[in-house]
């Protein structure tokens, strides 16, 4: 009764709750429950036909964050069915992900965390296409980077970045994947002893470049204020960065002061110049270049940051396909600044590469492209996305709303939105997915946690408009993607054991070797309905390495090792070897199973671990 009782609709109710945080630091803005949809909600071309029948495929891979459930989600495009989860910060127990040797000591070795907020899934990239290698994603809240191997579709490497609380963007300097950059958000203190407790000016936040090959930190950038989002440029030189609390603030009233906030213009060849002059200070063994405002590496005529003065909190920024621009998107500002990147480096006010400054809507968030000349925003607090005109944003005055093509709701408050191939030089231009962080009442209810919803939107026909197509919940809470053409990317079917860092046992070569007092080592093969060996025997104490070979070649036949007593579920695919090692502590018998349905006679795929009471 409530909604009729005030005179609002639903979406009128969801645009005043997301407006009420944010109304103070919006003075000036009006109107924020009269929405004025302008060219309304599109979607009704009818040209999509978003429908995969049951046997065939979908076009493309979209790799989703999982946010707090610290993975990636695969989805297939358009169905938007999910085919994947892989895990990345998180355990995982099909995968054995966590549990087995290798991935245990990835995890406890990149700062031993439990737990990961993914959020900026990205994919490598040659010559400004994507190339299949691998994807990156961060982790927004333990300030580390992961790499996943996409001929495997699984992790093979973390980082943890020093000097960085929270790493937020994501991205890769391009066009060939030089670095994965991770954005730090946090202001902390660098050597972070304790000795700077209390004393804000001398907190920083950094941005670091990583090796993709070596997954090392190579250097860290320290900067005014906090950082946000980031996007690279598509030819090498600049790095882009959103930011707020540009005052240095420890507390909300001191961290929006200021009507300005600046985006973060990183040049990487001077800063590599820097890093190659001994221009640094090494701070927990990374170099770190001092790109603050008022460094004399910013003194020069090429400065290795410029800082761009925008609209208040501005959120997240991209580069437009064909690096004319980089789009910030305001946030706290109904509008985006769009920058000429050819222009910032001539000019010495950065402030006069701002060349454009559309009205688009209240809450804008992130922006992405269709290629043929059009940028697609989300407006947070409107539960829109808006379609506008890159040139004409260009073209027309400063706050104007001309550049705006169409609109079209979505449910409800929309953070990131990915169309296909966006990050590329060239986009598809036929799928965007808007990623909105309320469902309210779109789904079955379960209880005071409601799903996010990922919605699929036809964005191929420009006369007919954009076109809603699916819904699809997701857990929480998804921030970003990349959407990839299935041509690109080549997963293997079965494991090259020249891609594995053990011995590949094959039937007739298992083992069992004690090769110390306290130490037993085992060596088996695993295929449809048994293990290498029906019995192991051990004593209470030892240590025990378990190596298992699945020794199946046809795809698709996974076999696991399960001890639940012992806390383990190793995972092997076809080819594949994995090592386990633990402690048997407690004389018995342990049931050894395998975990995946692999045959008629599963059931009886199983090993007795016997374990010899001490003395």
């Amino acid at each position: 009764m409530l909604l009729p009782q005030l005179g609002l609709d639903r979406r009128d109710f969801m645009k005043a709750g997301a407006a009420a945080g944010t109304l103070g630091a919006m003075a000036g803005c009006t109107g924020l429950l009269d929405r004025d949809d302008g060219t309304g909600a599109g979607g009704a071309s009818g040209n999509a036909d978003a429908h995969v029948p049951p046997g065939e495929l979908d076009e493309y891979y979209a790799f989703l964050s999982g946010g707090h459930s610290g993975d990636i989600r695969v989805l297939g495009l358009p169905s938007m069915r999910e085919i994947m989860r892989i895990p990345v910060f998180n355990h995982e127990s099909a995968r054995g992900y966590g549990y087995d040797d290798k991935s245990s000591e990835m995890l406890e070795e990149a700062g031993g965390y439990t737990w990961g907020d993914t959020h900026h899934p990205r994919v490598s990239q040659t010559d400004n296409d994507y190339d299949g290698r691998w994807a990156f994603v961060n982790d927004k809240a333990n300030g580390r980077m992961a790499r996943i191997n996409l001929k495997y579709f699984e992790t093979d490497a973390i980082v943890d970045i020093p000097n960085q609380q929270g790493t937020h963007g994501a991205c890769c300097v391009l066009p060939d994947t030089k670095y994965v950059i991770g954005v730090g958000e946090f202001r902390v203190p660098l050597e972070n002893d304790g000795r700077s407790l209390d004393a804000p000016d001398e907190y920083g936040s950094v941005f670091a470049a990583i090796n993709p090959e070596t997954m090392n930190v190579e250097w860290e950038v320290l900067v005014d204020g906090n950082m946000d989002n980031g996007d690279g440029g598509k030819e090498g030189k600049w790095f882009f960065t959103t930011g707020y609390n540009s005052e240095g603030g420890v507390t909300e009233s001191e961290m929006t002061q200021s009507d300005r906030d600046m985006v973060k213009a990183f040049n990487i060849p001077a800063i590599e110049a820097a890093v190659e002059a001994g221009d640094y200070e090494e701070i927990n063994e990374v170099p770190v270049v001092d790109g603050r405002q008022d460094s004399p590496l910013n003194s020069g005529s090429d400065p290795v940051v410029k800082y761009i003065p925008t609209p208040k909190s501005p959120h997240g920024v991209s580069v437009t396909p064909d690096n004319s621009y980089a789009i910030a998107s305001g946030k706290l500002d109904p509008t985006a600044t769009v920058i000429d990147i050819a222009a910032l480096g001539e000019v010495d006010d950065p402030e006069e590469a701002v060349v454009g400054r559309p009205r688009l809507g209240m809450g804008p968030l992130h922006t992405a492209y269709d290629g043929r000349g059009h940028a697609y925003t989300t407006l947070f607090i409107d539960s829109q996305v808006v379609k506008w005109d890159i040139e004409a944003a260009v073209e027309a005055d400063l706050d104007s709303e001309d550049p705006v093509v169409e609109k079209i709701d979505v449910h409800y408050n929309p953070g990131h939105l990915i169309a296909s191939e966006s990050y590329t030089a060239d986009p598809a231009g036929d799928w965007l997915i808007s990623l909105n962080k309320l469902s309210k009442d779109r789904f079955l209810p379960v209880g005071p946690m409601h799903p996010e919803n990922d919605q699929l939107i036809y964005i191929g026909d420009d006369e007919g408009g954009m076109e809603l197509v699916k819904d699809k919940p997701s857990y929480a809470e998804p921030h970003d993607a990349s959407i990839v053409h299935r041509d690109k990317i080549s997963p293997a079917k079965t494991y090259d054991p020249e891609d594995i860092d053990l011995e590949h046992t094959a039937a007739g070569e298992e083992s069992v070797e004690r090769v110390a007092d306290d130490r037993v080592e085992v060596k088996m093969y695993s295929m449809r309905n048994e293990f290498g060996f029906p019995d192991i025997t051990v004593k209470e104490g030892d240590t025990v390495e378990m190596q298992v070979t699945n020794i199946e070649t046809t795809s698709d036949i996974l076999h696991s090792l399960v001890i639940p007593e012992h806390d383990i579920n190793i995972k092997m695919a076809p080819q594949e070897t994995t090592k386990v090692t633990f402690e048997a502590d407690e004389p018995g018998v342990y049931w050894m199973y395998c975990g995946f349905f692999c045959s008629a006679l599963h059931l009886e795929m199983r090993s007795r671990l016997l374990v010899e009471p001490e003395g």
